[in-house]
């Protein structure tokens, strides 16, 4: 893909869509593309979180262990990004996430990460917001799980 390809593909990912062209062409520069085929993992949970990813085309299940084995709890999709609670938080991978499709992403080192979010502040704003959509929609299905676990035990 061209490296023009690649800023235009970055710019339609939400938390790069303020970000400048030449600051969007040096994360590309700085940043490495790889290819994962269906059942591959981008990472574990339990690894040490060394980089985020960013989806460009296909489609990731996120899934988590329990003592009822794993449990899928999303999907990730193209332009989306996973793996920064990891950065952000500086813990060992909260979840496995493992392509479903052919996956092409762009994985953005830890060190990349935490310096665009001090030079952008809106893309900080923007992984809040992340985050946040994310807890809700956790915190709702715990919600769900809980009351559907009353009524079977009623």
């Amino acid at each position: 893909m061209l490296l023009r390809d690649e800023v235009e593909t970055l710019r339609r990912v939400p938390l790069f869509s303020r970000i400048a062209p030449p600051k969007l062409k040096l994360l590309a520069l700085t940043s490495d593309r790889r290819t994962y085929n269906p059942g591959q993992s981008l990472f574990r949970q339990g690894d040490q979180g060394d980089a985020a990813y960013v989806l460009l085309a296909g489609t990731a299940d996120i899934v988590v262990d329990s003592q009822a084995g794993e449990i899928k709890v999303a999907t990730a999709e193209p332009n989306s990004i996973v793996g920064e609670i990891a950065i952000l938080c500086d813990v060992s991978r909260t979840a496995t996430v493992r392509a479903t499709s052919r996956l092409e992403v762009l994985r953005i080192s830890k060190e990349h990460f935490l310096k665009l979010l001090s030079d952008f502040p809106e893309m900080a704003v923007e992984v809040m917001r992340v985050l946040a959509d994310r807890l809700n929609h956790t915190t709702a299905e715990l919600t769900a799980a809980r009351s559907e676990q009353k009524i079977e035990s009623a």
